[in-house]
């Protein structure tokens, strides 16, 4: 039995409650509490209500504690407390056992119990956790009624909720609303609107705060503003935070601000001042390596951010997997493959965004081996299937072709683990292996599932009509972006609906749809003249082919397809002294056609070819089957042939 050195000798049957709490103010392990509660139990103490408050204050600490053994403790108790149930709350959300949380806050009122102010933050955490708006305004409701409301701690809780919902319209209501604000009420505002992507918002905030003069900013203001002028590319925003933070800031550069500075100025796009902020730190973390490294990344000095990262003198998973994602996005796969299988054999265990971007290098490079790899590497460390991981997954496969897979990946997935990005993923990849009807389908599910689909989708969507002949659908499905969903249609939308207009013969509708586009900078509707001219081709509208062909000549662009489709159109009209010109006009303007590229996988690795291109090591290899393989299908023509006659 455990008892502390200063009661040896004492019979077990004569302690105090006093004792007893003193016990436990100096327990220091679970067993040790163990012991003492067992005690407790014996001389009649169980039910005590400090007795169970410091019992369950212990068990539901995370580091020392075992919150399935506090929640026996509770129970058993007959009367809980406020307190205890406050804690019990608090433990829960901690854990992530949102649901559990808020069913306390549910009892603790059904028993009688009015909540305070310690209540509210860690119930209304549970329902942001659980993405629950109508819960969330229930509890809002019930605050109000009861007074908390006014209460600074619970109105700057109830913001987070909603900012983390997404409702932006209830925190700025509520904190337009406070009596008394605090440093953390305008923190609160100012990462809710950073986390909605509403950047100049969050300026605002920022310089409405300096101009009413009643808070002074902290360290989490000025990382939180900063955040909001790095995604606005707004570098004069930057630097003048930058010179408050000099000039004004009690706390000076402390490290998490000096970080923030550093992603700052990397990200946009000035690294000379980055890199020297990086190099006069003198103590620095692993944090601002990732953010130097981060920012050679983005600018595309793949040599320099290797070079850094190899300097780093530890190396967490967020910096590995930026190196990484680096190379992906690059197109450098195999580089992105060889560092990541470097990481494991160092024991740093990659999260689902490391796995995100390799199986993203997986797609892009139709790498469907190492895609496989990376999926069994899944499944055998037992990695959720979160919407996250599911959505490459899907992505991925269907990008190589396995659209059964992928639709196997997305049917396993709940509808909590599914969003807006998985139910795209799977109609876009369906869309792009022509499985039309299933697309379509799938999009009305979506739809009926309460999920609101985004500009991606209706590219999926539209392509999908475009693959299947589907003309009027699509145009009707191109119309409710706007008047249904609020979504402007971009390049990429016009391009799809052109692309089905020009495949069904429409080609006056299609021209039409040019000059609906959006055309501020000209050189982006090439696109669209060049799906335009292709459908001329196709149909042999050499009239209209010119006449898209003088357009492009007036832009002078560079791109070679159109030209070389303007050529073709000539050529099937037997123009041949105007394939001359084009092709004249391609070389005085220095047009050099793409060389066309073809790759293959084989045992994991990557084997790419251009056109003319000599360099792969086994080429000669690769000419010599060429050889044999062409000879075989010419016998067997030949042999056909003789069948014939």
């Amino acid at each position: 039995m455990f008892i502390p050195s200063h009661f040896v000798g004492k019979s077990v049957g004569r302690l105090t409650k006093k004792e007893c709490i003193q016990y436990l103010k100096n327990c220091k392990s679970m067993v040790g509490l163990q012991q003492i509660h067992s005690q407790i139990i014996k001389i009649g103490f169980h039910q005590d209500i400090d007795a169970l408050d410091k019992l369950i204050v212990f068990c539901a600490d995370t580091s020392l504690g075992n919150l399935p053994y506090a929640e026996r403790i509770f129970n058993y108790a007959e009367y809980p407390s406020l307190f205890i149930y406050n804690v019990m709350i608090k433990a829960y959300a901690k854990n992530s056992s949102y649901r559990k949380s808020i069913l306390l806050f549910d009892e603790l009122r059904i028993e009688g119990l009015w909540p305070d102010n310690f209540t509210y933050p860690f119930v209304l955490k549970s329902v942001a956790q659980i993405s629950n708006v109508s819960l969330g305004k229930k509890i809002h409701g019930f605050a109000v009624k009861t007074g908390a409301e006014f209460d600074c701690y619970v109105c700057n809780s109830l913001m987070d909720m909603y900012s983390e919902l997404g409702q932006l319209e209830y925190v700025q209501k509520l904190f337009d609303g406070m009596p008394n604000r605090d440093v953390v009420s305008w923190n609160v505002l100012i990462s809710g609107y950073v986390k909605c992507r509403k950047f100049e918002e969050a300026v605002n905030v920022f310089y409405r705060m300096r101009s009413e003069n009643a808070i002074k900013p902290d360290e989490a203001t000025v990382v939180s503003t900063l955040s909001a002028c790095t995604n606005l590319k707004r570098l004069d925003l930057g630097e003048e935070i930058h010179s408050i933070v000099r000039d004004e800031f009690e706390l000076g550069f402390t490290p998490i601000i000096s970080n923030a500075l550093l992603d700052m100025y990397s990200k946009c796009g000035h690294l000379s001042i980055a890199r020297q902020m990086f190099d006069e730190m003198p103590v620095k973390n692993v944090i601002c390596w990732t953010a130097m490294v981060s920012g050679y990344v983005g600018s595309g000095k793949l040599d320099k951010a290797r070079s850094l990262f190899e300097r780093s003198p530890s190396k967490d998973v967020i910096l590995w997997t930026t190196m990484i994602n680096g190379y992906v996005q690059f197109n450098q796969f195999d580089e992105a493959i060889a560092l990541f299988h470097r990481m494991q054999i160092q024991r740093v265990k990659p999260d689902k965004f490391t796995l995100v971007a390799i199986l993203t290098g997986c797609a892009q490079s139709g790498a469907l081996e190492q895609g496989r790899w990376i999926h069994g590497y899944i499944e055998v460390n037992r990695i959720k299937l979160d919407a996250i991981i599911g959505t490459a997954l899907i992505d991925m496969y269907a990008k190589c072709g396995c659209v059964v897979k992928s639709l196997e990946i997305f049917n396993r997935m709940n509808r909590h683990e599914k969003d807006t990005a998985s139910w795209t993923s799977i109609i876009c990849g369906l869309a792009l292996n022509g499985q039309t009807d299933k697309a379509l389908v799938l999009f009305s599910e979506m739809k009926r599932d309460g999920f609101r689909p985004d500009d991606i989708t209706f590219i999926g969507v539209l392509t999908a009509c475009s693959h299947g002949g589907l003309v009027n659908e699509g145009l009707i499905h191109f119309e409710s972006m706007k008047r249904n969903y609020q979504i402007e249609p971009k390049l990429e939308h016009y391009g799809c609906v052109i692309d089905l207009l020009g495949r069904s013969g429409r080609l006056d509708e299609a021209e039409e749809m040019i000059e609906r586009a959006p055309n501020e900078d000209i050189e982006i509707v090439i696109p669209l003249y060049g799906a335009l001219l292709s459908a001329c081709r196709t149909y042999g509208n050499v009239k209209m082919g010119e006449r898209m062909g003088k357009k492009l000549a007036e832009i002078e662009t560079k791109d070679s397809s159109v030209h070389t489709l303007l050529a073709n159109i000539y050529a099937s009209a037997n123009r041949w002294a105007d394939v001359t010109k084009v092709r004249r006009r391609m070389r005085d303007a220095g047009v050099k056609k793409e060389p066309g590229c073809s790759s293959i996988e084989i045992d994991g690795n990557i084997h790419e070819f251009l056109v003319r291109d000599t360099s792969h090591s086994e080429i000669q290899d690769v000419h010599s089957m060429l050889h044999s393989i062409t000879k075989v299908v010419t016998d067997l023509g030949e042999l056909q042939f003789e069948e014939d006659i």
